[in-house]
């Protein structure tokens, strides 16, 4: 099996990088206040999942209903280290054990665990933001694919190692916090993340790793990975008699995706300030499938631009209708499947697109008819 080669960016692609640049850095910050930016700053750090998922699901044909797993755990292994920063012997200093966080001392730990030891470390938090969730999507990885696990037995199974780890977090409050999370998260190195200026910076922050993650997947979709996965999609006996290990790239993407969600996951921690397991379970995977499917599962500008588009219809319907947004929620799911497969990606290379190029190509060929021709000379024969 050989593939052509392509080159990285085609002219449409680099124009989609460079409009979706432009909303996020320049169109949302220029009309939006400190408060509504903030929001768009939480809908952004949802986007480093949506283009896992558009890996995974749209490239490889991985549907996982279980990504809030590893956006949780990124999340955590941040709310951890900004936790020990804020629970200094001083500020805790009315605790019958001062130097913990103060849910351990309300469930009468006296010290800290070991496995919170290492999170002191910035250097070290950072790491375990990607390798945490890269360990548990591998586990399951190797669990599932080795096995050939697939389709929608692979889903469910994902969803229900959603709802163990929510139900394990709420559990162990002594050790996670429960089910309130971990709250009251102060400053990064002394910086306080709490004020407008600090939100507005993350905001910028989000929106860079944001673009560095969109070219990592893009990278991988144009590469010969990228299209083994397509191959994997749609004839994966066929990929495998051709003697590739399937199973070892669907494990190398679905771990791939979850890193992608655990720097999701840290950076919400960040720009909102807590992680709770109400973000760890079935009904958040349920939530960024969503956001993947509305976007456009087969276009990873287009995930970014469905998790925007959803949360933001999710944040102005639940605001005036509190207890109707979910089933609109779920109509906007169903409308998009039934109606654009494809989503708003689809809608746009589909029939957007061609009416464009064709009202273009009219233009041109009128403009060239209604160009004088040119006289010949005198001495043509």
């Amino acid at each position: 099996m050989t593939f052509p080669k392509t080159s990285l960016f085609s002219k449409q692609e680099a124009i989609g990088f460079a409009v979706l640049a432009v909303v996020i850095f320049l169109l949302l910050p220029a009309l939006l206040d400190n408060f509504r930016l903030n929001l768009f700053g939480k809908y952004l750090t949802y986007a480093f999942v949506a283009i896992g998922l558009a890996l995974c699901w749209g490239a490889g044909g991985i549907l996982s209903l279980g990504q809030g797993i590893f956006f949780g755990l990124g999340g955590y292994c941040m709310a951890m280290f900004l936790k020990l920063e804020a629970s200094t012997p001083e500020n805790t200093s009315i605790q019958s054990t001062p130097g913990i966080p103060d849910f351990m001392d309300w469930n009468q730990l006296t010290a800290l665990p070991a496995w919170w030891v290492p999170f002191h470390s910035f250097t070290l938090t950072l790491i375990a933001v990607v390798l945490v969730p890269v360990v548990f999507a591998f586990v399951i990885g190797v669990a599932m694919f080795r096995r050939r696990v697939g389709g929608v037995y692979f889903a469910i199974i994902t969803q229900a190692f959603a709802a163990i780890l929510t139900i394990l977090i709420i559990g162990q409050q002594g050790f996670t916090g429960g089910v309130n999370g971990i709250t009251d998260l102060r400053t990064l190195h002394g910086w306080d993340i709490r004020t407008d200026a600090a939100k507005e910076i993350l905001y910028y922050v989000n929106g860079v790793l944001l673009f560095a993650v969109l070219f990592t997947a893009h990278f991988v979709r144009k590469s010969k990975l990228g299209r083994i996965l397509i191959a994997m999609r749609d004839q994966e006996d066929r990929v495998r008699f051709s003697g590739y290990d399937v199973a070892s790239f669907k494990i190398f993407i679905f771990c791939l995706g979850a890193a992608f969600a655990g720097i999701g996951g840290a950076m919400f921690t960040l720009q909102v300030g807590f992680m709770s397991p109400t973000l760890v379970g079935i009904v958040p995977s349920i939530e960024m499938v969503i956001f993947c499917a509305v976007g456009g599962r087969l276009s990873i500008i287009g995930a970014v631009y469905g998790a925007l588009l959803v949360n933001w219809a999710k944040t102005s319907f639940s605001e005036s209708f509190p207890e109707l947004w979910l089933f609109g929620l779920g109509g906007l799911f169903i409308a998009v499947v039934m109606l654009f497969p494809n989503g708003l990606a689809g809608i746009w290379t589909e029939q957007i697109m061609p009416r464009l190029t064709r009202l273009w190509s009219k233009r041109g060929s009128v403009s060239v008819a209604s160009k004088p021709a040119k006289p010949k000379s005198k001495g043509a024969a």
